[in-house]
């Protein structure tokens, strides 16, 4: 078999050409012929209960063919919508997953929840009646943050989720009371104790393509057809049958070109399952796109997070031990993985890239009347770092050990590999002191002191920030691929993970052309549909290339297996005499050989004819251990304290993604992930009135990063292989949005003097940064004036 030489690692991504044509195929693209449109009416209230719901007047208007309420689903059979893995927490309590319902039946508990569907001939049609529907709403008080939930007499949100706790969640759930008593007592008699609490404001995740969802019903053979944008069609079918009470094989789920999903549409939401009813109900295709604004209300969000940690250090600056108390706003209803990014998610990243012998992390999920909280990208890594790498920073400060120094001397040095943590994950790879010296050293730390003062000779603060982190990816370690050979020489490839963006139809027809040595454009990719059969979980956590690349290489393997008996049979020889080279199967040291598509295609007659068990087409999945990203970040800001703009002027970026497929994608990830952490650092809020209205329902109000708000970067890789999996990759997809935010709030709290920015909590928008320099200069520092 032939070895990858990765002669094609800055490949152009083949995807891009059908794009920048215009030829995608999305969702409002593939919308069946005669299909009717859907249209949600929603919740204007934070939290009411419905006393009634007159739809009269809706049935009766023109081109209307049927409004569906809680009523319809019930009488369908559609469960809670909220589907969740079991987790097991402080005193062995669950994580308690209320009910959510596709269509809100006595109560609504955020606004944007759908509350009746109207169905009719065309979209306007639909909106205009659902202007006639009389919903008799009862207000009820809404807690709408965290501390809102969490206050004494606080309104419940469920009437089974006392205080408003979903869960109570410690790491490690055994023996966490000896190892809590034990940082406790190293707390309290360390030399220093550094306190840190931080906020992750509430995100919008703000795809480019809005969620939307064509559906069909068969009832000659009762089978249910969903076509809409999703990271993985065979998970969101295994969700959609749990849902609905449907047997797998009466769902088929479909995917083609998605808009960019970030986590956010890796889940059921509750317009799926009403649309596969609507189109039962009426008896022909239904179709719904979502309407930006109606995004922003019913799509789950990210982040919303308090945390506050404390970290000890001995008199020389060695940390000693970590306790982190975290609470995450879960919004009004638990999401696929919500809990477990939350809690999970976010304790494994500890203690990142530095030795702290002794840990104690918990953790609250807290429901709120908001959108639900999901996965987005990061989930719970973001977070993790951030407060870890704000609070080394607030130890460089109390203890006046240069910043530098006091990381290098904590970080876990590269002889330690591997390097069990005290929240009982083991690093399996890494070369931390490496990588951090290249990126001070990319970054030309030495000449900071020069471009600060070239920034001050035209009136403006500098500051530099570090971030040193790690996080976990290949989260839900199983998943398939799958070969076939259709004819004309040509192989499929079938995966279960679905690209958003990513670039799967570069890597994985690359990577098995040069496994196999055949040419790349007799290489098929297919994926998005879950007839194909595929056994795995969602295109998340950076896993895509850990677990269904290692189910390549292992579908390979079998394949061979299976032809190299194929081929000595065809070729009268010992099985022990085959080998595989370069396309083809060949009786070692003679000319006998037969080509791979050859001995596919003698593989199916012989298979039919019983002698053999079965032809090459193959399927396999397998399970892969995680793996641990990480890097150094180092940002570069300027501020005007004359007006509180902050430009991030420079930016690098050194990461350990493990080995590199392609280098044009990991760039491109680490662009696009730092877009968004940028965007957190500084701009982007979801905010809400007392009453649980958002204030930020759109694009004008929400303010998203643009172009030239990106600096110029200097990226470069440090690869350590993954011992984890057969291709030695990490993962590379969050490390943006996780090594960023630090970074950048790091350098704001470093540009402005007197410590003015040290506490500032993100987004660090102009008036808080002109504050900032306001008490700055109200305490006797002195700004810098443009040389005249």
């Amino acid at each position: 078999m032939a070895q990858p030489d990765h002669n094609h690692a800055s490949e152009l991504r083949v995807e891009d050409d059908i794009l920048v044509r215009g030829a995608g195929r999305f969702v409002a693209d593939v919308k069946p012929p005669n299909a009717a449109h859907v249209y949600f009416l929603r919740s204007p209230h934070g939290h009411a209960a419905i006393k009634s719901i007159d739809m009269s007047a809706a049935l009766a208007a023109p081109g209307v063919l049927a409004v569906l309420t809680a009523a319809d689903m019930a009488q369908a059979g559609v469960g809670n919508v909220a589907v969740h893995q079991p987790m097991a927490g402080l005193n062995g309590n669950k994580l308690i997953v209320s009910h959510r319902p596709a269509l809100a039946d006595t109560r609504v508990r955020h606004i944007g929840e759908p509350v009746a569907a109207v169905v009719a001939e065309t979209y306007l049609a639909a909106v205009d009646a659902s202007e006639h529907i009389v919903v008799d709403y009862e207000d009820l008080p809404p807690a709408v943050e965290i501390a809102d939930a969490l206050a004494d007499g606080a309104p419940q949100i469920f009437d089974d989720v006392k205080g408003n706790v979903a869960f109570d969640w410690v790491w490690p759930v055994d023996g966490y009371e000896n190892k809590a008593r034990e940082v406790a007592r190293i707390i309290d008699g360390a030399a220093h104790v550094v306190k840190v609490s931080v906020i992750n404001q509430r995100l919008q995740c703000a795809t480019m393509e809005p969620r939307g969802a064509s559906a069909t019903y068969d009832p000659a053979t009762e089978r249910y057809e969903l076509n809409g944008c999703s990271q993985g069609a065979g998970p969101l079918r295994d969700m959609l049958s749990r849902i609905m009470n449907v047997p797998k094989e009466k769902l088929r789920v479909i995917t083609e070109d998605v808009g960019g999903a970030f986590g956010m549409k890796s889940g059921a939401y509750p317009e799926y399952p009403v649309l596969l009813i609507a189109a039962r109900k009426i008896g022909r295709p239904v179709h719904w796109m979502s309407g930006r604004s109606e995004a922003f209300l019913s799509d789950n969000q990210g982040r919303d997070a308090v945390t506050s940690a404390e970290l000890a250090l001995d008199a020389k600056g060695k940390f000693l031990a970590l306790r982190v108390r975290h609470k995450v706003g879960m919004g009004a209803y638990i999401t696929s993985a919500g809990g477990n990014l939350a809690v999970s998610n976010f304790a494994r990243c500890f203690p990142a890239m530095y030795d702290i012998p002794h840990l104690d992390v918990a953790g609250q999920c807290v429901y709120t009347n908001t959108a639900p909280n999901g996965p987005y990208r990061g989930a719970g890594r973001p977070e993790a770092n951030y407060v870890l790498e704000r609070a080394v920073a607030e130890a460089a400060r109390i203890t006046g050990i240069d910043p530098v120094k006091l990381r290098r001397r904590n970080l876990i040095p590269n002889k330690a590999m591997p390097y069990k943590t005290a929240v009982g994950t083991t690093f399996d790879s890494g070369e931390f002191t490496t990588v951090f010296d290249k990126s001070l050293a990319l970054a030309d730390l030495t000449g900071f002191a020069k471009r600060r003062k070239e920034s001050a000779s035209r009136g403006k603060l500098r500051g530099l920030g570090l971030s040193c982190f790690l996080e976990h990816a290949g989260g839900m370690p199983t998943e398939g691929a799958g070969l076939k050979f259709p004819g004309s020489d040509k192989l499929l490839v079938t995966l279960g993970v679905q690209s958003t963006g990513q670039g799967h139809a570069t890597v994985y027809p690359r990577m098995v052309s040069e496994r196999l040595g055949i040419p790349f454009e007799q290489i098929q990719h297919r994926h998005g549909d879950s007839d194909h059969g595929i056994v795995g979980a969602p295109s998340v956590a950076s896993r895509s290339t850990i677990t269904a690349g290692s189910a390549v290489v292992q579908t390979i393997d079998v394949m061979l297996n299976k032809g190299k008996a194929v081929a000595a049979l065809l070729l009268e020889a010992a099985e022990a005499d085959i080998v595989y080279r370069e396309g083809g199967f060949e009786v070692a040291g003679t000319d006998k050989r037969l080509t791979l598509f050859a001995v596919a295609e003698k593989s199916k007659q012989l298979a039919k004819e019983g002698k053999i068990a079965e032809d090459l087409d193959t399927k396999t999945s397998r399970d892969t251990p995680q793996t641990f990203p990480n890097g150094v970040h180092v940002a570069e800001v300027e501020i005007d304290p004359q007006t509180g703009e902050c430009k991030v002027v420079g930016y690098t970026a050194v990461d350990d993604c493990g080995t590199i497929l392609n280098h044009t994608l990991v760039e491109g990830q680490v662009h696009g992930a730092l877009a968004q952490g940028l965007g957190q650092a500084l701009f982007e809020v979801s905010a809400h009135d007392a009453t649980g209205q958002m204030l930020t329902g759109s694009f004008m109000d929400y303010t998203m990063p643009r172009a030239d708000d990106m600096p110029v970067l200097a990226i470069a890789d440090h690869v350590v292989p993954a011992t984890t999996n057969p291709l030695g990759v990490k993962g590379v997809g969050e490390a943006g949005t996780t090594g960023s935010l630090a970074a950048i709030m790091n350098a704001i709290a470093d540009a402005i003097p007197g410590g003015a920015a040290d506490y500032m909590d993100m987004p660090a928008t102009r008036e808080k940064v002109w504050q900032a320099c306001q008490a700055a200069t109200a305490a006797g520092h002195k700004m810098p004036r443009a040389a005249k």
